[in-house]
């Protein structure tokens, strides 16, 4: 059977065609469209898939179903999107609006969750039942799976692991409402903003600060890059981010004990300026044979992780529905 992965973004909505053992039979993508609340997203889905099933001429007995991840607050069960601020839904019932235009049956999830799951099925958490994913970008994201299953919790907000407080006092402001979140200091935003104060309060020579004086602004991508390059400064905030992340993923880790936890984002292209230090303070947090048992990788899938996902979801959820 084919599944259809969607993974709706702010900008852009990637789709696919995957059959059952993890093919890509087509992958495209078309823009979002925000206007009036982003009321039309479901429409412009429908008729983008619809055409693309015509253009291959695939038969709809072959095509199980949707599966879609999407931003925002969503009931899982229900497929309603309370909030997602950067689309404009507030209170849309999206699965009922996507069925309806399709055709097809839909299943929904966070698109965290997706990228998690696609990670698990065939990225760098393959064969992993239980698995904890992190997404290290503008924010960060996360979707913790146990026994092969997406942690919801009770309200749907399991896996929010960006808003985990790790700097109980004099924690910089988080966008949740929250300070001294994860967030605020191992995501790209935060090691950015670590940086600059870094710079502000320390005038010694550094690679970083000729980057900055030179560029009017640094990343957290030129932070690691230095930090490849052993300047210290650059080195001290990297070491802050891999310790506040390695402190989480400690905890985290003892709760669920993962086989796996696979890094992904932005910042996961630092690769082992990163992974080494993060390792070191992963194992002080986690107990020993917590740590034994698992592995921390880097998530391989880049941006094909979202629509895997979404058709593993389609794959396995659909058919239970169907089999049921």
């Amino acid at each position: 059977m084919i599944n259809i992965g969607v993974d709706v973004g702010g900008t852009t909505i990637k789709m696919a065609f995957i059959d059952d053992e993890g093919k890509m039979l087509d992958k495209w993508a078309i823009a979002t469209n925000t206007i009036d609340n982003g009321k039309h997203i479901a429409d412009d889905i429908s008729s983008s898939i619809l055409k693309k099933m015509k253009q291959l001429s695939l038969d709809p007995s072959t095509v199980r179903g949707v599966g879609l991840g999407a931003p925002g607050f969503i009931n899982m069960d229900t497929g309603f999107i309370y909030q997602a601020v950067n689309i404009g839904w507030k209170n849309y019932a999206l699965k009922d609006a996507l069925e309806q235009s399709i055709g097809l049956p839909v299943v929904i999830d966070n698109d965290a969750n997706i990228a998690a799951l696609g990670e698990m099925w065939l990225g760098a958490g393959q064969g992993a039942k239980n698995l904890i994913c992190v997404t290290l970008g503008t924010g960060v994201g996360g979707g913790i799976i146990c026994d092969g299953e997406i942690l919801h919790g009770v309200s749907g907000m399991a896996g929010e692991i960006g808003h985990i407080t790790v700097m109980p006092k004099d924690g910089a402001p988080c966008n949740c409402g929250k300070s001294g979140c994860l967030e605020t200091v191992s995501s790209a935003t935060g090691i950015r903003r670590m940086a600059l104060d870094a710079l502000d309060y320390n005038d010694s020579e550094s690679i970083l600060r000729d980057l900055f004086e030179e560029k009017g602004d640094i990343s957290a991508e030129d932070v690691f890059n230095c930090a490849a390059k052993k300047d210290p400064l650059s080195s001290t905030v990297a070491e802050k981010a891999a310790y506040y992340l390695g402190f989480a993923l400690g905890a985290l880790a003892v709760t669920i004990n993962p086989e796996k936890i696979v890094i992904g984002g932005g910042v996961s292209h630092a690769g082992e300026t990163l992974i080494t230090p993060l390792t070191k303070y992963f194992k002080r947090f986690a107990l020993p044979r917590v740590f034994d048992a698992c592995t921390i990788d880097i998530a391989t899938l880049g941006n094909n992780a979202g629509v895997i996902g979404a058709a593993w979801l389609s794959k396995t959820k659909l058919e239970q529905k169907h089999t049921a």
